[in-house]
């Protein structure tokens, strides 16, 4: 069993891959960043719904969170948690080599999603 820091430390892990601030997650989860900034030191403990939530908004299912996997590892076969359109666009991104493209592509995302493009 994960401690609460444990799980506060693959969050904070995994939402700096996505390259995702702590104010981004916070608003995704209808809280404030202080209280992102607890989950991650492990003050707060979450309860399973929250962690739901964050796994949804980290694109990893919640086994991510208690999992004995190598640090950096997010399994290929974490796309079968995803709609099929979705696990597609990961699988697409995840193969872009260049940095500023892939910062052009999530730019686009998150207009797309906020209904701006």
């Amino acid at each position: 069993m994960r401690t609460s820091k444990e799980i506060g430390e693959r969050i904070k892990k995994r939402r700096r891959e996505l390259r995702m601030s702590q104010e981004k997650l916070a608003e995704k989860l209808g809280v404030t960043y202080q209280q992102v900034q607890r989950y991650e030191k492990g003050t707060n403990k979450l309860n399973a719904e929250k962690l739901q939530q964050i796994a949804e908004i980290l694109l990893v299912p919640l086994s991510y969170f208690f999992s004995d996997l190598p640090e950096g590892t997010i399994l290929e076969e974490q796309t079968a948690y995803l709609p099929a359109d979705e696990g597609m666009l990961l699988n697409y991104f995840r193969r872009i080599k260049s940095e500023e493209i892939k910062q052009v592509v999530l730019k686009v995302a998150e207009l797309a999603s906020e209904g701006k493009v």
